[in-house]
């Protein structure tokens, strides 16, 4: 029989292989699942993966759905490496919005190049306002960040239902609960014309760089990495853990608020009752698929963007329900977290021995 035996340390390669292994069984299962759908598989694969892909349009589309994922996937990984579980993303992407809609809203009569840096700034705040609240109920009270930043989430969502069912809903709406359309001033630049990519892109590849230099060329991204690996360690050699919980939630929200801003500013040009499909949650996938490793994270999150844009060309295409996307996305992290058994723990056959033999 198999059993498994752990490692002294954790398997490199299999932390490099697992991904890889995670997404060709997805795949693999994904042939399963069209076939009991009573759909060509091979057709569905290629409609759900490829050919999303084969129209110089549809590539920017999956570039600008996986902009806000790699965003915020970036800044999780900074958390979660040292240990402090920020499940609450999709509740500061969904405050970014907020705050950097409300902005744009105010500041919709002025016609300034400044408006926009400002909304941009406010839509950060927005994001680092609502990661704090987290932070600091996890270093005065010691409350589970799990549990609280996962209940902001709702919290904010329901902000945003109130304020645009009534307060900024807009009057010349036909009672549908939408702001006002943001004037040009506050929308971001496109970047290629006849698309919708944008200056958001640009924030994302940033962010990648600038958090790949803070994990891997400073003290700081040491002391993450220590704290997470050897809190033992880290306590011996006086690193203070309140100060990058407060760090690693500021930054995580910050760049997930950005991420919100970027969304309505750059594509969705209005706020409304959801800004969001779920990528708060999705970029949590993103984060553990790229290993943590900002570079790996851009990755990851094209990957997962390519789940959007596919499951949405199933939708028209072969007529999948829209759970699909859903579907895939959990598959994905489920033979993640299986696969990665394998880093900490090595397969061992030993033969079944009978009674009297082990007599």
């Amino acid at each position: 029989m198999f059993t498994l035996e752990r490692r002294v340390e954790q398997s490199k390669s299999w932390l490099v292989f697992s991904p890889i292994m995670a997404i060709a069984l997805t795949i693999l299962s994904g042939i399963i699942i069209f076939s009991v759908l009573d759909k060509d598989p091979w057709m569905s694969l290629y409609t759900f993966f490829i050919q999303p892909l084969t129209t110089g349009f549809g590539f920017t589309e999956l570039i600008v759905k996986a902009t806000p994922l790699i965003l915020i996937g970036v800044g999780l990984s900074i958390g979660f490496k040292a240990n402090v579980w920020n499940i609450g993303a999709e509740g500061q992407f969904t405050m970014g919005a907020i705050a950097g809609g409300g902005t744009a809203l105010f500041l919709n009569t002025q016609e300034s190049f400044l408006v926009l840096p400002a909304v941009l700034l406010m839509g950060i705040f927005g994001g680092i306002v609502w990661g704090m609240i987290p932070a600091f109920l996890k270093t005065k009270f010691n409350a589970n960040e799990i549990l609280t930043s996962l209940m902001l989430s709702y919290v904010a969502l329901l902000i945003l239902s109130y304020l645009v069912h009534g307060p900024w809903r807009d009057p010349g709406g036909y009672n549908f609960p939408e702001s006002e359309i943001f004037s040009d001033f506050a929308m971001l630049p496109i970047l290629l014309e006849g698309t919708r990519l944008n200056l958001g892109t640009v924030f994302a590849l940033l962010s990648v760089l600038i958090i790949y230099i803070l994990l891997s060329r400073t003290v700081l991204g040491y002391q993450f990495k220590v704290v997470g690996l050897a809190p033992a360690a880290a306590k011996h050699a006086g690193f203070d853990r309140a100060k990058l919980i407060w760090l690693s939630m500021i930054i995580s929200g910050g760049l997930a608020g950005l991420a919100g801003i970027s969304e309505v500013s750059g594509t969705i040009g209005q706020l409304l009752p959801s800004v969001s499909p779920g990528y708060g949650f999705t970029a949590i996938i993103v984060a553990f698929l790229g290993r943590l490793n900002p570079v790996g994270v851009l990755f990851a999150g094209l990957i997962m963007a390519l789940t959007y844009i596919g499951g949405e060309n199933a939708q028209i295409e072969i007529g999948l329900p829209a759970a699909v996307t859903g579907l895939f996305q959990g598959i994905i992290l489920f033979y993640l977290l299986a696969c990665d058994v394998l880093a900490r723990y090595r397969l061992r056959y030993k033969p079944f021995l009978k009674a009297r033999d082990r007599e």
